[in-house]
Order: C-alpha cells, then structure tokens, then sequence
C-alpha cells in the first residue's frame, strides 16, 4: 500500500517504513505526528482518490533528526556594473519514517500538528529577515547608545552631590561595567568586521558576527598553538584564523549554535567539534597555559 500526502507544502508518495526529508516539522525528535491530507491511496489494483483529500485517510509518521540540506550557492552578476552578490543558503529540514497508512476511520490530527511545518518555515524565513536587518541597524545602535553614553556621564556626576550616602559607591560599581562593555564592544566590532573581509574572500558562507559576539575576539598577535587539540591540524587551523578564531579560551566558550554555524567550513562538522570534544581539551589547555 502506498500513499500520496501532502506534508509541510509538498506531495510525496510514501510507503510503511519508507524514509522521507521534509521540510523543517515543528515536532521534537522521537515524537509522532499524522498527516491527514491524503491525496491517493493505492493498494494493489485499487485506488481511492480524495476531493481533493480522502475523508478519514491519514499517514503516521515518527521524527527521526533534524538537519539542514546541501548548501545551495546563488549568485547574481549584472556586466558593466560592478554588481556581483553571491549568497548560500541550506534548507532546514527533518527526517521523517512513515510508521501507518489508514485509508479509513482516522482521527483527525489537532491545528497544531498541521499547522507546525508551517509555522516552522515562516519562522525560518521571519528569522532570517530579522538577522539582516539587525546587522544592518547594528552600526547605527552602537552609535546610538555611544552618544546617550556620553550625555548620560554629567547627569550621573551631579546625583552624588546632591544627596551623599551610599550612592557614590554603587554609581562607581555600575560605571566599571560599562567602560569595559564599551571597549570590548570597540575592539570587537573592529575584528568582526575584518573576520567577515575574509570570510567573504575565502567564499565561507558563516555567520561570523554571531559566532564571535559569543565567543569573543582576540588578536593575532594572542594567538594560541590551536594544534594542541586533538582533531585540529594546519589545514583547519589555518581556516578558523581567518574567520578570527585564535584561543584556546576562544574555542572552550564555543556553544552548540557555534558549533552549528562552523559547519560551514569545509571539512568541519558539529559532530567532529563533540566527538572530538574541543571544548573539553580547550578548557584543559587553558589550566595548563595558566
């Protein structure tokens, strides 16, 4: 018996057992979840044919992983004008087994469980367009909050004299924080920007910014043996340099979207960094290095 059903925007024909990658389901790993707008049905000989879906038909299946597809590269040029753009992009998606197909007498799956491939891709897409535009209004909150910085430091130097307790030591605790903010943010965003010149040359599709805002920055010049840790050699060393990956204090902070984004790069996969436990060897470099 087999099925034609329609799942998150696209028809696939299914069998039972049979392995299928849709695009990205709302529902967590190793839980169920139906489909019931069932196009076809055929078994054997005869066919059962929906108006445009068969009343009562639906198809179980279990998430087995999620993942995202083969990178995809888009590249626009337009001659005599200097416009070249390339892009990458790897779609989101889950790997699903067709567990059941019921011709007849199925329950009906909740608004949830339908709507959550939807859901799930306009997210991805809401996502996406609110990463740009972040970075893009990124330059001008800096700015920004430089400038109420700056008007704010008076208005902060007249409120301990007018009432002189204890308030002159909290002012001075909270301003320590902020000083420091702002030249970790300066350096930062100076080192980000030349990290993302190189990425751009060496075509490494990564979103450096939001891996090196977790991480943090550090100098060339700071520069750790990165070969120390199993799993890393001069080719991969070499790589995470030019995306501004120097430290062993750099790559011991790296978290599991970290690890995700440098995926991107070619030969180094998130599940290489935790089988080879970089983190774990990073942070035992850096006791010893202390």
């Amino acid at each position: 018996m087999y099925a034609i059903v329609e799942i998150a925007g696209q028809q696939f024909k299914v069998e039972k057992d049979q392995k299928v990658f849709v695009h990205r389901l709302a529902t967590e790993e190793g839980k169920t979840v139906s489909f019931d707008n069932v196009l076809l049905i055929g078994d054997g000989d005869k066919f059962t044919l929906g108006a445009p879906a068969i009343d009562g038909a639906q198809v179980g299946a279990k998430v087995l992983s999620h993942l995202k597809g083969d990178k995809v590269i888009v590249f626009k040029k337009k001659r005599r004008k200097g416009y070249r753009v390339k892009n990458g992009h790897r779609q989101a998606l889950t790997e699903i087994v067709i567990e059941s197909i019921v011709a007849s007498g199925a329950v009906k799956a909740t608004k949830a469980e339908s709507e959550g491939a939807v859901k799930a891709t306009k997210a991805e897409s809401e996502g996406a367009v609110k990463a740009t535009k972040a970075e893009n209004k990124g330059a001008v909150k800096a700015t920004k909050e430089t400038a109420k910085a700056d008007k704010a430091k008076p208005a902060k130097a007249e409120k301990p004299a007018k009432a002189e307790k204890a308030a002159p030591v909290k002012e001075a605790k909270k301003a320590e924080p902020k000083n420091a903010v702002k030249k970790e943010v300066e350096v930062s965003e100076n080192l980000v920007t030349r990290a993302e010149h190189r990425a751009e040359d060496a075509n490494v599709e990564i979103n450096i910014d939001k891996v090196l805002h977790s991480i943090g920055t550090a100098l060339k010049a700071d520069a750790d043996d990165l070969k120390l840790i199993n799993g890393i050699g001069p080719v991969y060393e070499e790589k995470l340099n030019e995306l501004g990956i120097y430290t062993f204090e750099q790559i011991s902070k790296l978290k599991a979207a970290d690890r995700e984004e440098l995926s991107a790069i070619d030969g180094i996969t998130r599940e290489k960094i935790e089988s080879d436990e970089w983190v774990k060897q990073a942070k035992a470099l850096l006791k010893d290095k202390k």
